[in-house]
């Protein structure tokens, strides 16, 4: 019984992947056969145990990621046959529902016969091949194939789906309009394939990493786009006979009138997909060709762990940063346009200083993400609850810290100001190009000079060029006539190396994947505060700024361009130079 039941402990350690199998001529653990070849020591194997316990991730994937062995070295001990994913036949593909595909990260590459040669990321996960052993009625043969290129070719092949494909894991929460599209997916027969089609779209924006999903009537058909990593990018295209009941489907979804198509209308649809929440929010606008739909995509869960180190500051401007949160009371300004992402530096900072003795309230418009123990108010200008209104109030609930989502008046600014100068830490937002164009504005709607000068404690700038994809990340040299050099400052006879993605799947052969923050501090110093009072020009509070040591946007993003984080093609879009 005792071997029996060892037996079966094993096939499951196997298949959750948090041992490596082994050729069946040999006995000996994985870690043991590496340390007799030489690859690794005692010392690293103790190591990697020491992560495996913390992470739960097979064994020869930790030492990989350490550096401590190749994954030759790996697939040789343990028997696996690696493949790179190529030339893959898309008749195959649909041999799979896309769930399961999904769920255990696998693709169809060869079938002969009644064997069925699929790729994974953990071949040795026995309760998948199983599942496909029952599903497909094939024998199954494994292969090992690299995660990134899993996951390229499944965004690439499992796109939108044709109209018959559903999703059994993408569900909405539970709650009283989420209750609704439960009822409508379970038993509007009829419409079920427009549900499955949205659905899809959802998951794919999800998989991608995308911010937005646009969903754009044309004359003839209707265009969807997804925002990913800052920039559009266009997807499908579905025929025009079904615009209106995919339009419905979303507006069903997100609680608005389906009846009125008339006048812009907005909604919220909450979503669960596997372990993820996910918030969107819903614009509905009418055009000629019918109602654009643009949906805000918002991961609960990746901003409740985000705090500012992994915002993307310098070390430099990292310190004075963190320094300000520390203070009882002054105001503190992030600037830069639309998208350059401003809400979510605030919230890091917020997630950095809340703990249970400070009674922290924010006031935004709208509420983008709920962060728990922080008391949130949603500005509603219908019913009165403006910016100015909900900062009042506030100010009569005994708060520490406010955050106000946007100064847009000079009723709001002043109110900030007051509260910033009375003993609160004030956070808030303004669209300016620079640092140091912050306090111009703060002066021009109305704030009298020493006030600004007495509470603003430092204003930060920020823009989110994209990162350059590491998986087709090439250096290259800068030519002596190259009009870059004329951006960066380096003569013609200097060698620079800069870097650049060359494509691949793994990018959508962009040559970008992700984004990183450049940023601008411009903290309140007694050299600032005497340009003020007097009623400086921007000009004039940026060169001290630049003269006491401040690092410009300019500057921080030709840095990160040049240890090859990102292009200066990216910085040159993002970041506003006069004469450049």
């Amino acid at each position: 019984m005792w071997k029996r039941i060892g037996k079966n402990v094993e096939t499951y350690l196997l298949g959750v992947g948090y041992v490596s199998a082994v050729p069946k001529k040999s006995n000996k653990l994985l870690g043991e056969q590496l340390i007799e070849r030489g690859i690794i020591t005692k010392e690293q194997l103790w190591e990697a145990l020491r992560v495996q316990s913390r992470s739960g991730e097979r064994l020869g994937n930790i030492l990989v990621k350490l550096g401590m062995a190749t994954e030759n070295a790996i697939n040789e001990i343990t028997g696996t046959r690696q493949i790179k994913l190529e030339n893959l036949d898309p008749v195959l593909l649909k041999v799979l529902p896309e769930q399961i595909v999904h769920r255990y990260k696998i693709v169809p590459i060869n079938k002969e016969g009644n064997c069925l040669t699929v790729a994974m990321a953990v071949p040795m996960n026995v309760l998948a091949i199983d599942d496909l052993r029952l599903l497909t009625g094939c024998e199954i043969e494994p292969v090992q194939a690299n995660v990134d290129e899993i996951d390229a070719a499944i965004n690439k092949y499992y796109g939108i789906p044709d109209l018959n494909r559903f999703y059994e894991e993408f569900e909405p929460l539970s709650g009283q309009s989420d209750a609704r599209t439960v009822n409508l997916v379970d038993e509007a027969t009829d419409e079920a394939p427009v549900v499955q089609l949205v659905n899809s779209i959802f998951i794919q924006a999800i998989g991608q990493n995308a911010s937005d999903i646009h969903i754009e009537p044309q004359e003839n058909r209707v265009r969807i786009r997804y925002r990913i990593d800052g920039m559009l990018r266009e997807i499908t295209m579905l025929s025009k006979e079904i615009c209106s009941a995919v339009i419905s489907r979303v507006k069903i979804m997100s609680d608005i009138d389906i009846a009125e198509k008339r006048v812009p209308q907005d909604g919220r649809i909450r979503l669960k997909y596997g372990v993820r929440e996910i918030d969107m929010r819903v614009s509905t606008l009418p055009t000629v060709y019918g109602e654009k739909i643009v949906m805000r995509l918002l991961d609960k869960q990746s901003m409740l762990s985000y705090n500012i180190e992994q915002i993307g500051f310098g070390q430099a401007g990292f310190n004075r940063f963190a320094a300000m949160l520390k203070n009882a009371y002054g105001m503190i300004l992030i600037t830069g346009p639309t998208s350059s992402g401003k809400t979510t530096t605030l919230y890091a900072a917020l997630n950095e200083i809340n703990t249970l003795e400070k009674n922290i309230i924010t006031i935004e418009d709208p509420v983008e993400y709920t962060l728990e123990g922080i008391n949130q108010i949603q500005v509603n200008t219908k019913a009165g609850m403006t910016f100015a209104r909900g900062l009042r109030a506030i100010l009569r609930q005994d708060p520490d810290v406010i955050m106000v989502g946007e100064i847009r008046d000079g009723e709001t600014a002043k109110i900030a100001v007051r509260a910033a100068t009375t003993g609160h830490l004030v956070l808030s937002t303004l669209h300016t190009n620079d640092a140091a164009g912050a306090i111009t504005r703060l002066i021009e709607i109305g704030i009298e000079p020493f006030l600004v000068a007495s509470s603003v404690l430092v204003t930060l700038a920020q823009r989110l060029p994209r990162l350059i994809c590491t998986k087709c990340r090439v250096p290259y040299e800068l030519t002596p006539d190259a009009p870059e050099r004329l951006f960066i400052g380096i003569d013609a006879d200097k060698p620079v190396t800069l870097y650049k993605g060359a494509g691949c799947e793994n990018c959508g052969n962009t040559g970008y994947k992700g984004r990183l923050a450049i940023h601008e501090t411009l903290p309140i110093t007694t050299g600032i505060r005497r340009l003020i009072v007097r009623n400086a020009s921007t000009d004039e509070i940026k060169q001290e700024a630049l003269d006491e040591g401040m690092i410009s946007l300019k500057m921080d993003g030709v840095q990160k361009a040049l240890s090859g984080l990102t292009t200066l093609e990216e910085v040159m879009r993002v970041v506003h130079v006069d004469g450049t």
